[in-house]
């Protein structure tokens, strides 16, 4: 296992080939679980920093999807989906998620021919005296090994992504709190 940690509340460990995000947010779990299960929340800190998301569809039951477009200050348009596996509102939310096209297609990550098509997320949501730890592990399935390794080598920029992200998280829950 290596660990590292990225910053006061957040923690960056690699575990059999998950990557695990360990985040604190000020705010209580049934929030937290809210923002990523609701269209409203999403839509306000979903994606990369500087991307606009757009929520397409969500529809939150195991096999559902929520189906979203990001757009960048220039005009850059990924488009990317969840499928829904497990959803045990507020401690624990499991889906697939792919790049995918603006029918809801799984397609390459635009970024690489080489990324998973898809990555299982497993969220677990847990509160103490108001404030809920986030614990999110994420790894390719059906995967080829040319993808594995190359997931592999993303864990910086991953890292870096999801500190981005999960900044946004915060800043939306400070003002929702």
């Amino acid at each position: 296992m290596t660990q590292e940690k990225a910053g006061n509340n957040f923690n960056v460990t690699v575990e059999g080939g998950e990557l695990v995000l360990t985040r604190t947010f000020n705010a209580p779990r049934e929030l937290v679980f809210k923002t990523w299960t609701e269209a409203e929340h999403l839509a306000r800190w979903w994606g990369p920093t500087g991307f606009e998301l757009s929520v397409h569809t969500l529809d939150l039951r195991p096999g559902g999807i929520f189906h979203y477009s990001m757009k960048s200050a220039e005009g850059f348009e990924m488009w990317g989906k969840f499928v829904y596996h497990e959803i045990n509102s507020p401690e624990k939310l499991v889906f697939v998620n792919s790049f995918s096209d603006a029918e809801a297609n799984i397609i390459r990550a635009p970024f690489s021919e080489s990324f998973p098509l898809e990555i299982m997320n497993k969220l677990s949501f847990t509160e103490n005296e108001g404030k809920t730890t986030l614990i999110m592990r994420g790894g390719p399935i059906n995967a080829t090994e040319e993808e594995l390794r190359f997931f592999e080598g993303m864990y910086d920029s991953m890292k870096q992504g999801f500190g981005g992200t999960f900044d946004q998280l915060d800043a939306y829950l400070a003002k929702v709190v």
